[in-house]
């Protein structure tokens, strides 16, 4: 178990994050980080026929605002981007064991239209951990922690780093019989899979390799 893990909000969480959050014991959001291109933030990862598929939330851009805080970062909803997010996982997951059980709570996140990437990642949490039957609670930083008051997780939230240290208990995927176990993904892949087994299922994942 983690004492205090402090982490990003981030898009659809990897299932590495999601099991640190359900390992710890207090957890604490970072909710004052600079916004990070080509980040967690706002991209996910699923597992589809044709392999790892990434979906990323389009975030508006100002030339002004080079260096804004996260929680400064607008959604460009000008782009039908939860219409594509959400018939990607359907076409993905549709056939996956769970999937119609966890259906309709999942579509609330694309059948309505958020403006701050922030706030949408931080009510998508609270709807994930509802849906693995995790009671967990977390605090929201008022300023930029400092990294040796916890144990520091925020670099989880950069798509760059690699986990191959984390060691993730292997699940039937849906297309495993035509691809390899890969657990990079978000993880909705181990709840429509996995069902009310993910929680315990994250439980058992290996965190040592985290720093």
């Amino acid at each position: 178990m983690l004492k205090q893990a402090l982490i990003i909000p981030t898009y659809l969480p990897t299932i590495t994050t999601m099991a640190a959050m359900v390992q710890s014991q207090q957890l604490i959001l970072e909710i004052q980080d600079n916004y990070q291109k080509q980040s967690y933030r706002n991209r996910t990862y699923i597992n589809t026929a044709n392999g790892r598929l990434g979906l990323t939330i389009p975030v508006k851009h100002s030339k002004s605002t080079a260096h804004k805080k996260t929680s400064n970062a607008l959604i460009e909803n000008n782009f039908l981007w939860q219409r594509q997010h959400w018939r990607s996982i359907q076409i993905a997951y549709r056939s996956s064991p769970f999937f119609e059980f966890y259906e309709d709570e999942l579509a609330v996140l694309y059948t309505k239209e958020y403006r701050e990437l922030q706030q949408f990642n931080l009510f998508a949490i609270e709807l994930l951990l509802e849906m693995l039957g995790v009671d967990k609670t977390f605090d929201l930083t008022k300023t930029y922690e400092n990294p040796t008051k916890y144990n520091d997780l925020r670099a989880l939230a950069s798509a760059k780093r690699k986990d191959s240290q984390v060691v993730i208990p292997e699940y039937d995927q849906v297309f495993g019989e035509t691809n390899e176990f890969n657990a990079q993904v978000s993880v909705i892949d181990l709840l429509f899979n996995e069902g009310p087994n993910a929680a315990n299922h994250l439980m058992k994942v290996s965190l040592e390799g985290i720093p």
